[in-house]
């Protein structure tokens, strides 16, 4: 059995949230949103009041999927804003 390392790491989060600290160089690789009408995902570099980088919208089916190539890349930490979405998860490196 072959054995192997990775940078691949997890944040959850059931509101608005710093999920990677400010000030931190990230890329989001992987992306699961629980489901509810009419539900947003902004995700920002820069905390709170900063980038939106990458903005999803999405009804009761949710989300879950793997970001192609290098993911999307967050320069300054990764900021979740989200509505009406009870929970998302996110992987990261």
């Amino acid at each position: 059995m072959a054995s192997y390392s990775s940078d691949q790491q997890v944040a959850h989060a059931t509101g608005d949230a710093q999920m990677v600290p400010t000030g931190q160089r990230a890329r989001i690789t992987g992306i699961q949103a629980e489901g509810a009408a009419s539900s947003t995902i902004i995700f920002k570099s820069g905390g709170s009041s900063g980038t939106a980088v990458a903005t999803f919208k999405f009804g009761t089916e949710g989300i879950d999927f793997y970001v192609p190539g290098s993911g999307i890349l967050f320069e300054e930490g990764i900021y979740l804003d989200l509505t009406a979405t009870p929970s998302v998860t996110i992987t990261f490196t």
